[in-house]
């Protein structure tokens, strides 16, 4: 695939391609100016995607990138997968409670302001 298709393909920019690229983390073939990627740089580049929306860092998809060849049927891969998963699985759900409390805190405090201008806008109106 062109860079052009492979953008379009996942929603990314050139830009994004090239910084990954970069990084080491594809490996697009070079025709001149040309990059074609292969069946393997689409998966590798769903896979960082994904790692990306789940919070992994770069070099956390790089390490795990790198378990894919180790000829054990991806085996270290899938647990080293799982086991930062569940890290970053835990560290997902404390953010969520602590967002879950922050918005019931506010509310009560909107609860509170509203009835205070209520009374307010009565004492003036009356």
């Amino acid at each position: 695939m062109t860079i052009r298709q492979m953008c379009d393909e996942f929603e990314v920019t050139p830009r994004t391609l090239r910084f990954y690229e970069a990084k080491e983390l594809l490996f697009p073939k070079r025709e001149g100016q040309k990059r074609l990627f292969t069946r393997r740089d689409r998966a590798r580049l769903k896979l960082i995607l994904r790692g990306k929306r789940f919070g992994f860092s770069l070099e956390e998809i790089r390490q795990l990138l790198d378990l894919y060849d180790l000829g054990d049927g991806q085996m270290t891969q899938l647990a080293r997968s799982y086991e930062i998963g569940r890290q970053r699985l835990a560290g997902m759900v404390a953010q969520r409670d602590e967002l879950n409390a922050a918005i019931a805190d506010l509310e009560e405090q909107l609860r509170w302001g509203e009835k205070m201008l209520a009374q307010m806008q009565q004492r003036k109106a009356g």
